[in-house]
This record gives structure tokens, sequence and C-alpha cells, in this order.
């Protein structure tokens, strides 16, 4: 499994990590020995990030993978969990973000975590479940700092979902050590502008912002919550379909859509979109690790059979700009 570096923290981080989420539900709803079984596979593969979240299940995917690292007891693994400070405890954050922390840590039977995400959304002026970007600097960071000192945590995390000028503020800023930032073959304005009444949130080019700013890159929604399968079917134990997690509003358009980028399968680029897709966002330089969400085994092997197959080549690139084009001016 090949390896990056991820910003300035130094760790090493398996190209393909490991999603623990809700959507997929594997960690959540699946069954206790399918659950081994994958995860038992995954660091045998080189998988060395767990990427999990008290929001997962209630507490459940940090139990489940809480129990099968005890049990396994892997040489070197990487975890991170998150903590959303829910809007009756913006009066107390300091307090809400530590008592989660300890919660989280007791689930997944460690000391520490290494690395802690802040998993609200973030914008200019706060409002509903945001944080404002005064609040995660200045009440936000100082805690996470505090639990750093203690040896709680190693590194600092957010989750870039909000306003786009917020989140380029605050990776500006220098304060957290590591991004959860969606990139996806339906959204791709991590990276690249994006054509003119394009149907997505743009999010501002901000792998720019977290290369100049050091901080390490995790992947998220890069299957878009399943709509890049191209079905809308899901699986007995995954998560409602999300919305808005791609580029559209609903779920169904996301699908629709993906549908229109069959050509790069049956035009000899991908044996399927999944792979397409998962391909498609490991091969950014600024991508650290990506997390593919799981909700059976097998889902688990075609993510590692096209991590294997590495970046697709240029030409793919160019014929997926093509295709997008054609979304311009559509409804979101």
């Amino acid at each position: 499994m090949q390896t990056r570096v991820f910003g300035r923290t130094g760790l090493q981080l398996s190209v393909l990590g490991f999603g623990c989420g809700a959507v997929g539900g594997l960690m959540v709803r699946g069954e206790p020995a399918d659950q081994e079984r994958t995860i038992a596979r995954a660091i045998a593969a080189g998988v060395n990030y767990f990427d999990t979240a008290v929001q997962y299940g209630n507490g459940a995917s940090e139990e489940n993978l809480g129990r099968v690292l005890h049990r396994l007891k892997p040489a070197s693994v990487i975890i991170g969990t998150k903590v959303r400070v829910l809007p009756d405890e913006f009066g107390r954050i300091a307090d809400a973000l530590t008592t989660s922390l300890e919660g989280s840590l007791t689930r997944l039977r460690v000391d520490h975590a290494d690395i802690f995400h802040l998993h609200n959304q973030i914008s200019e002026t706060g409002g509903g479940s945001a944080l404002s970007v005064g609040q995660v600097l200045g009440e936000v960071v100082p805690t996470f700092e505090r639990l750093r000192q203690q040896g709680k945590i190693r590194f600092l995390g957010m989750t870039a979902l909000g306003d786009t000028s917020a989140l380029q503020r605050v990776i500006d800023a220098h304060a957290f050590d590591s991004a959860q930032i969606v990139y996806n073959m339906l959204n791709p304005s991590a990276a690249e502008d994006l054509p003119t009444n394009y149907p997505a949130q743009d999010y501002g080019r901000l792998f720019d912002h977290t290369r100049s700013a050091g901080v390490g890159v995790v992947g998220i929604r890069v299957l878009a919550g399943g709509a890049l399968s191209g079905s809308a079917e899901r699986h007995p134990i995954a998560g409602a379909a999300p919305e808005p997690i791609g580029s559209a509003m609903s779920y169904q358009a996301d699908v629709d859509r993906a549908r229109r980028l069959i050509p790069l399968v049956s035009e000899g680029f991908a044996t399927t979109l999944t792979e397409a897709a998962t391909r498609f966002a490991l091969s950014h330089p600024a991508m650290g690790t990506i997390l593919v969400g799981m909700a059976s085994p097998q889902q688990f092997e075609d993510a590692l059979a096209a991590v294997q197959k590495g970046p697709l080549p240029q030409a793919a690139y160019d014929r997926l700009s093509a295709l997008r084009q054609t979304f311009s001016g559509e409804a979101r």
C-alpha cells in the first residue's frame, strides 16, 4: 500500500483510509465478524488510517473499532475521530469538546486520538449548527491545544464543510494539522476552477490553501455517498441516501449526473464508476488519504483493487472534464 506524508505532521498515511462512517454502515450496523475480518484484511493490505466519529451510530462506530483493534492489537495504526458541538453547547465549547473526547477515548480503548477533528460546519458569523470563524480560532483551537499538551490528542483536525471563505480563513490561520475535504468526480472544486454556472458548492481551490499551510488532506465523499456507483440501490445496512453530498441538493440528481459519466467505463478508462471515482480522488498530489465508506467486506476489496491500479491517466481527466461541462447551467 502506498503511503504519503500527511502535511506537516510527519505521519505516513496509507493512501486508502478505512472509513467507519454511518453512510456505508459496516462499522455501525455490520456483523461483528465482518467488522473484524475487514479490518484485519485492511491492516494486512497496508491500511493504517482509521477514521471514525461519535456521531456515527451514537458511538457505535467508535465502540466497534475499539473492540476490533483491541483484539487484533496491530503494531501501528493511526486513529482519527471527531467532535460536533451542539448549538445548546455553544456557551461552553471547551467543556463540550473535552467531554466528547473523553467519551471517544473510552469507546476506542485508547489513551489518545492521533487526530481529533472538529466536525461542525464553519461560517463567517456562525448561526444554526455552524460555528463562526471566531469561535473556531478563539475557542476550539485553544481547547484542542490544551488537550494536545495533556497528551490526549496528537494533531488538530477540522472537517471543511460550511462557507468556502470561512474554510479558507481557518485553514490559512495554520492552526489545524488536518482537513477533511470534499473531493469527487462530481465536484472537483477543491482542486480546480469550476465551469461557469456549475451546480455545486465551489470550494475555491482549498487544496491551494492546505498546501500553503502544510495541512494534511483527508479526502471525503469521494463516492458522493454512493451516488458515484451510478445506482440508487443501497446495501441493506447502508445509511439513508445522504444529501447534499456530491454536487446536487438531492441524491437522485447526483446519481443521474454520475450515470452521465459512464463513458469513462465504456471507453475503457476504468471497469466501474466506483473504480474511476476512487482512482480520481487519490490522483491529486494534495491528497494524503482518501476515505471510502463500505457496507460489506467486498466493498473494501473493491476499493483496495481500485487503489492498487493507481491514478487515472490524463486522457481520463480530459474526458471527465468534457463530460462535466454538460452539467453547467443545470439546477443544483
